[in-house]
């Protein structure tokens, strides 16, 4: 090894294997910034977490080294904190578990606290102090927090009167279990490094993984594969399997409060052709099987089985539309695919904005096609707005924030039928998604595209709007400003003076079979539906976004 990471691992917050991972991807600058966030202690906030929670998943080893991880489970308050450095937990794990008399004094212990419903999560490594027959004393060596990348929002309940039950074990996977994973969006994982002398970097260590439905393969009854992506950096897991291969893992249906414990061998494939069909994985880890453990109604607690799950995308591009509009456009932090969207839709993302104590959440329609891997919102800039304030002034490229999978019933519902897309200020952004998407389309149906503007200084997308509709016969465009400037008159950028009405789309579209896209002011759509209306178009050939600025 490099006379240079053996100099300063008495100094670091990382042991051999997290170096040696973050050496190989060229992350060696996290040291200084995991020296601010990994403490010796229990910060006062992680402190209230712990002892709220209904459960903390456990990483130990049994009495032949075997690293396996589990749920422990207990009545409000069974987790108290009696200083910054300890904490005391009144479960143990129980008779079947795997980990069933393994937790002793002086044991390795690996604590991972989730909080699903929030998505908050915090990791706590050290050891086993006092043992009783109810419960153990635990002393930090390591304490820090992690970002809720993949976490699935589950809220939680008890089952009244669940009673465990019988434990089976083997040393293959059945065909059930093996669908059981194969199913999976979330597991956990122990794994732990104990090298020669003392450290606060040695021990076991509990974490999370997650993603779609499917993302663990199961290549035969003796194996397991999963992706692994972009994260913080720190490489507690990866560390640990290269100097100890040794790995359990912990899968939960989450609607039964049943477990699945695994226990092998694991391996890292670094950059084989495997590795393209993962799309944005870093590497791929195979758990060769040693032991199986499954136990029917483990738990008491019983979860939200259909779960919305979080993606954390970076932002790559940002770009002046107008004088206050402004498009963002996000790819997704870790390389991977990011989930699609029907054009029309709008994106979930969440700020944490600098004095504001929870994460503000805001629905910004997508404005780019649903076929570029990327999304892209368009955004005016409210003096009052906190969140578009934010994004205007203060994001900037590489910053990195959360989103949710795209949604809305703003979409179109037919694939031949004439469409008409008229929109006001910035309700142009949904219009071009679905006008991307049509301009890409095959044959010639008819397109109206109505937007009305200020002026030209107020038109954001309007060169782009223009070079889709040459790109394909049957698009028809027509901009209407209501206060052109001179420098209007000169550009000749729009078709008519005024208000888009009903009278303007009269004048235009004679086809009362089309169906109508509006997106604006909510006075803007009324008048304009009763004017469709009136005029014979029938309600369900009229749809509506509504757009306005957010408090």
């Amino acid at each position: 090894m490099p006379d240079t990471i053996q100099s300063d691992i008495s100094m670091s917050p990382f042991h051999q294997g997290e170096h040696l991972a973050q050496e190989r991807l060229g992350v060696r600058g996290i040291e200084d910034w995991a020296r601010q966030v990994v403490r010796d202690h229990l910060p006062e906030q992680h402190r209230e977490f712990h002892t709220a929670l209904p459960f903390l998943v456990v990483a130990a080893r049994d009495g032949q080294d075997r690293p396996w991880v589990t749920l422990l489970e207990g009545p409000d308050g069974f987790i108290t904190s009696p200083d910054n450095q300890a904490l005391s937990i009144g479960a143990l794990p129980g008779p079947g578990d795997a980990l069933h008399d393994s937790i002793l004094p002086g044991s390795d212990i690996g604590i991972l606290g989730i909080e699903l419903a929030t998505r908050r999560r915090n990791r706590v490594n050290g050891r086993a102090a006092g043992v009783t027959a109810t419960g153990f004393d635990f002393r930090v060596d390591q304490s820090f927090g992690n970002c809720p990348q993949y976490i699935r929002e589950r809220n939680w309940r008890r089952e009244a009167g669940a009673v465990r039950c019988q434990t089976t074990r083997g040393r293959r996977l059945t065909t059930e279990q093996a669908r059981w994973i194969a199913s999976a969006d979330t597991f956990f994982i122990a794994s732990g490094y104990r090298g020669e002398g003392e450290s606060a970097t040695f021990g076991m260590d509990a974490s999370h993984r997650g993603g779609d439905r499917g993302f663990v393969e199961v290549p035969d009854d003796r194996r397991l594969r999963f992706p692994d992506y972009a994260g913080n950096n720190h490489f507690n897991t990866i560390g640990n399997i290269l100097l100890d291969p040794k790995a359990g893992l912990l899968f939960v249906d989450f609607a039964s409060g049943s477990f699945l414990q695994l226990t092998g061998k694991a391996s890292i494939d670094w950059d084989s052709g495997a590795l393209a069909r993962f799309p944005g994985a870093r590497r791929l880890v195979t758990l060769e099987i040693d032991e199986v453990v499954e136990t029917r109604s483990a738990a008491s607690l019983r979860w939200a089985t259909d779960a919305d799950s979080v993606r954390s995308i970076r932002l790559v591009e940002k770009t002046p539309e107008s004088a206050d509009v402004t498009s963002f456009v996000f790819e997704a932090r870790d390389g991977g695919p990011l989930a699609g969207f029907e054009p029309g839709q709008h994106l979930p993302i969440e700020l944490d904005i600098p004095g504001i104590g929870e994460p503000v959440s805001r629905t910004y329609s997508l404005s780019n096609g649903p076929n570029e891997h990327r999304y892209r919102i368009t955004v005016k800039r409210e003096p009052k707005g906190i969140a578009s304030r934010f994004l205007h002034d203060h994001l900037e490229p590489g910053a990195i924030i959360n989103s949710r999978r795209p949604a809305g019933d703003f979409v179109m519902t037919c694939n031949k039928c004439p469409l008409v897309l008229v929109s006001a200020g910035v309700g142009v952004t949904p219009m071009m998604s679905i006008l991307q998407a049509v301009a890409g389309e095959r044959g010639n149906r008819p397109v109206w595209f109505v937007h009305g503007a200020r002026d030209v200084q107020h038109h954001p997308l309007a060169l782009e709007v223009r070079d889709l509709a040459s790109s394909r016969s049957g698009i028809t465009v027509h901009v209407a400003y209501s206060q052109p400037g001179l420098e209007d008159e000169i550009a000749v950028d729009y078709d008519s003076h005024g208000r888009i009405d009903g009278a303007l789309l009269a004048r235009l579209i004679n086809n009362v079979d089309a169906h109508y896209f509006i997106c604006g002011p909510t006075k803007f759509m009324g008048t304009l539906q009763a004017d469709l209306q009136g005029r014979g178009v029938l309600p369900e050939h009229i749809h509506t976004e509504s757009f306005g600025p957010a408090g």
